[in-house]
């Protein structure tokens, strides 16, 4: 009996510790998290509340960030005061328009291990985000691309606003559509995914909810008071939260009833996106020469040739892969693209020096050989991620 009694005092103990340790770790977030810092990291009402802080940068996420954002969300998925987060961008214009690429780029030239880290780490956080056992609402109020789509296309839930801008530009810097793009566009109805992955095309506002990126679209200016909303919820269910945010849906959806904009095109998309390479796509828009061809045909020849076709078989592989099998997979094409010339040609002539007219090597799609590419999705042993 008094064995019993000590066992039951010592796991009280151990409980009031753990509850303690997170009241005491609330606190010091409340406290210590300066209006300044990159991310601020909130526990408010119900929710656990991230906010991207790093205005002037559109929001984009770098190493820090994403460290930060990664422990914080396991300590959220054990607190049992925690019902669910939610992730926003600060400033007005931008969820996260993006992963810090010029950080990136310095770090790959010097050889710095910050080019493995980085994509690592971001790919983590991914994983994180889809595996989440609280509901996770991202408010993608502004633009939305590369990293920020990482940052919210994993999650139960994400919101968009007239103000969203969403696409996934990679080709056109070198790059793939990372951040487990593999997993989600082809996932999307149709060629609509390999059709967005290859020409960066971009979504406005209702598209990005209309294409299934996003899961409720709500007038910008109702996103706060939606946000009161759902942290006031008292021990809510994912299916309260959904119904909170299926209200706002209806209410914003009620004012818009333009079409999708590329229902159009939707035939189009799903017969000239269809083939067994880029080659086939090519060879598609050329023989249709039709404006809508000719638009697609424009955009593909300014990508980098090794990264439409690195992109054409991360989608296909990753349309019967699991969420962590595409971020391994994903992990070694950064990986490769780290190792090649494109991503930091692709960055100087985009985002360094603006002039738009990157030298890629090579500089046609025939000169990508098939032994390259495999070679980009080889495993790297010991070095591949591990989830």
């Amino acid at each position: 009996m008094c064995h019993s009694a000590a066992m039951l005092r010592s796991q009280y103990r151990l409980i009031t510790s753990n509850r303690l340790q997170i009241v005491f770790q609330h606190l010091r977030m409340s406290s210590q998290a300066p209006s300044d810092a990159e991310v601020l990291l909130a526990k408010n009402g119900c929710a656990g509340v991230i906010t991207l802080n790093r205005p002037k940068a559109l929001n984009a996420l770098n190493l820090n960030m994403t460290r930060l954002i990664y422990s914080q969300l396991k300590l959220w998925e054990e607190d049992p005061e925690t019902h669910l987060v939610i992730i926003k961008g600060a400033g007005g214009k931008a969820f996260c328009a993006g992963g810090d690429i010029i950080a990136v780029t310095e770090a790959g030239k010097a050889g710095s291990p910050l080019a493995q880290e980085f994509f690592k780490e971001e790919y983590m956080l991914n994983n994180a985000i889809g595996t989440c056992k609280k509901p996770y609402v991202a408010l993608i109020d502004g633009i939305t691309m590369g990293g920020g789509v990482g940052l919210s296309v994993h999650g139960h839930f994400r919101v968009a606003s007239e103000k969203t801008l969403f696409a996934m530009p990679e080709t056109a810097i070198g790059l793939f559509p990372d951040v487990g793009g593999g997993y989600f566009l082809p996932r999307l109805p149709g060629n609509i995914g390999l059709f967005i992955a290859l020409t960066g095309f971009r979504l406005k506002g209702r598209d990005v909810q209309k294409a299934g990126i996003a899961t409720h679209f709500v007038d910008s200016q109702k996103i706060p008071s939606l946000e009161n909303d759902l942290i006031t919820l008292r021990n809510p269910s994912r299916e309260d939260i959904g119904d909170v945010l299926d209200a706002y849906h209806k209410e914003s959806a009620a004012s818009g009833d333009q079409p999708f904009i590329l229902a159009e095109h939707l035939d189009k998309i799903n017969s000239l996106f269809s083939g067994t390479g880029v080659e086939e796509i090519f060879e598609n828009l050329k023989r249709d020469g039709s404006p809508f061809a000719h638009q697609q045909l424009k955009a593909l020849l300014k990508m980098s040739p090794t990264s439409l076709k690195l992109t054409f078989r991360q989608l296909k592989n990753g349309s019967s892969l699991t969420l962590q099998e595409v971020l391994t997979m994903e992990y070694r094409l950064s990986q490769a693209c780290m190792k090649g010339h494109d991503f930091y040609e692709g960055v100087r002539a985009v985002v360094i020096d603006k002039d738009q007219n990157p030298k890629w090597k090579p500089g046609r799609l025939e000169e990508v050989t098939d032994e390259y590419v495999d070679r980009c999705f080889a495993s790297l042993g010991s070095n591949d991620l591990k989830l």
